[in-house]
């Protein structure tokens, strides 16, 4: 099916419906269409709940924003108790690699979410950036090896 992914085992539940293969978001609470970067995303998740202990309930999975008028998704938005954006995730398909492209799409992004952290991960790679200060400025932190990082 899935590779393994540079990520803890995830207990995923699959479904078999019409001939597609869902997966179940325990953030969305629905079953979604198994891509390669739903397979991502859905490890991802359960790596940040599991491994790093961040509660279920300050998640935000697939979510609008704007962005220059235009209407785009953020993959994964983890907030803080204060309710403001603390992680933002851009995921990708495990085939896709991280590119400049992928770090110029998320930091866009964070222009409007103000997100403290930025990750990026196609589910082998992980880099992590880190706001410095105030305004748009993210200092790279380090290519993250898992499980590392919580």
């Amino acid at each position: 099916m899935y590779p393994d992914l540079n990520l803890p085992v995830a207990n995923l539940k699959l479904a078999k419906e019409q001939d597609e293969i869902y997966v179940y978001d325990i953030i969305r609470k629905k079953n979604i269409l198994l891509t390669p970067e739903e397979w991502v995303r859905q490890h991802f998740v359960h790596y940040l709940i599991h491994s790093c202990k961040f509660p279920k309930t300050l998640f935000k999975v697939e979510t609008g924003l704007t962005y220059n008028t235009l209407n785009k998704r953020s993959d994964i938005k983890v907030y803080n108790r204060q309710g403001s954006v603390f992680m933002l995730v851009e995921c990708k398909a495990f085939s896709i690699p991280i590119s400049g492209y992928t770090l110029k799409q998320i930091s866009a992004y964070n222009k409007t979410i103000e997100a403290e952290w930025i990750v990026v991960t196609n589910g082998f790679d992980h880099f992590a950036f880190q706001r410095e200060g105030e305004g748009d400025a993210m200092q790279f932190v380090k290519r993250m090896e898992l499980p590392i990082w919580c």
